[in-house]
């Protein structure tokens, strides 16, 4: 049975021991992000901030809800203690799509407020990093628009900034579908584009709004999969998007075609702050409706950045489902969270340096997000990194197993630290690919025997060495 909303969820978390409610007074500017960013860095719960300064009672702030790979099972209805392995196999079996239901109003419209009522500063955005351009309400929120020529209703993840009370200004790349949208159909023709900013909606609501689907695909239909269970729509009041009824907080607005204003910098979930300032999409705020006592969603970017965990799922299934399509004879694919994101971990049947340069070009196709992929044979486990790392160490030729090359201008991600500015500019950059596996036209006999417990040992010794294992007085 999927959470109806975040608090459902949050009871859930409560119960597992994954969040942590703080009564004391914390400050939202820069506190609780800096509480938020080293609880991360300590593999620690999620935490729900109850009494933020200069805010009444009941205003609250829910700081990293799927900042682990515990609570992402969670939030899916797993066991915990699920492996990453068995948590991407299972998004990768709900990967389906289920349409929403759309109902007349829900809990997000308890209070409405238009017009010269509205006032952002009314909920307690926090100043997350030091050095950050603002305060930032929407980091772990969804962005709901409508493509202006036809039905499909988009949903993503793009960070929001507060310039006054009643405007808001966004960051978006040009590759995404919200930068293109407005690059070739808004701006052009001078035209607003209604926008909804979805804070506080049901976890794998958020799930499907980080995840990459091609244009035309609306991905309520895939948060509706993923919790095996339709989302519940309803209308907003001053447009025709629909946004889920159950979440916390919804921003209406328009994003100005001709209007722009500074945005950032800001601490990015490549682990480093954005280098300055840039001009960024201005959005009006018409109507905010919102639950009694919302509770604002927040991530504090970082190293390692805490929604790392959804997006390494997702853009793993998403690489995997790409290589399978191309031929590639992939296994298991791994996306290290630790990498910030720019690393791929690729298993396959059979490896070779023909076999890494037909990876290098299926992921290089419409544009490169990871700046570094490591292929490995099938007998190296994707998800133990010290596998890998050996598998790196000891079979990587230091120059026949390294194949790298520049990418063409407007393929590179402009949030790679490693790119210089001219390279970021550009979109351009550069990919390595790692070959970790056996040279095909090696001869069996001269591949090396793996010194290691699964490999070394007789079936019969290994079986009696596990049935006594606790009897020898080991652990765990």
């Amino acid at each position: 049975m999927a959470f109806s909303d975040i608090r459902q969820f949050i009871d859930a978390l409560k119960q597992t021991g994954d969040l942590v409610a703080v009564k004391q007074e914390v400050d939202w500017d820069l506190e609780a992000g800096a509480i938020n960013r080293r609880a991360y860095e300590m593999n620690g719960p999620a935490i729900l901030f109850e009494n933020i300064k200069d805010y009444t009672e009941g205003y609250r702030i829910l700081a990293g809800p799927l900042g682990t790979f515990r609570r992402l099972a969670i939030a899916m209805g797993l066991a915990p203690d699920t492996s990453i392995k068995d948590l991407q196999a299972e998004y990768e079996r709900r990967n389906k799509p289920i349409k929403p239901i759309i109902v007349d109003s829900g809990p997000c419209k308890e209070n409405i407020i238009v017009g010269g009522e509205v006032d952002i500063y009314r909920f307690p955005a926090p100043m997350i990093h030091e050095g950050d351009g603002g305060r930032y309400i929407g980091t772990w929120g969804i962005a709901v628009f409508k493509d202006p020529d036809s039905d499909w209703m988009n949903w993503g993840v793009y960070r929001f900034m507060v310039h006054t009370r009643r405007f808001l200004v966004g960051w978006t790349r040009e590759h995404s579908h919200l930068g293109m949208t407005l690059s070739e159909k808004c701006i052009p023709d001078n035209r607003s584009l209604p926008i909804a900013i979805v804070i506080g909606a049901e976890p794998l609501c958020h799930v499907a709004a980080a995840t990459s689907y091609p244009p035309g695909v609306d991905e309520v239909d895939f948060a509706g999969g993923l919790r095996q269970e339709s989302v519940a729509l309803t209308k907003c009041e001053t447009s025709d998007l629909l946004v889920p009824a159950y979440a916390e907080i919804v921003i209406e607005g328009e994003i100005l075609p001709d209007k722009t204003a500074e945005e950032g910098p800001f601490g990015e979930y490549s682990g480093y702050r954005s280098p300055s300032q840039s001009m960024g999409m201005l959005c009006e705020i018409k109507a905010i409706t919102f639950r009694n006592d919302p509770i604002l969603t927040m991530i504090s970017a970082g190293v390692p950045d805490d929604h790392s965990p959804v997006i390494a799922v997702t853009a793993a299934t998403a690489i995997k489902q790409a290589l399978i399509r191309r031929g590639i004879p992939v296994t298991e694919v791994h996306v290290p969270p630790h990498s910030g994101l720019h690393i791929a971990i690729v298993g396959v049947e059979s490896g070779g340096r023909d076999m890494a340069r037909k990876i290098f070009e299926a992921l290089t196709r419409r544009r490169a997000l990871m700046s570094k992929i490591i292929v490995v044979d099938k007998d190296v486990n994707v998800f133990n990194l010290d596998q890998v790392l050996h598998a790196l160490g000891v079979k990587c030729h230091p120059v026949n197993g390294i194949l790298a090359e520049a990418l063409a201008p407007g393929v590179g991600n402009t949030a790679t630290p490693c790119f210089s500015l001219e390279e970021r500019m550009a979109r351009r950059g550069a990919i390595a690919v790692l070959d970790c596996t056996w040279p095909p036209e090696w001869p069996r006999e001269i591949i090396p025997v793996r010194s290691s417990f699964d490999d070394t040992y007789p079936e019969e010794v290994k079986r009696k060495v596990l049935a006594n294992w606790h009897k020898y007085g080991l652990w765990p």
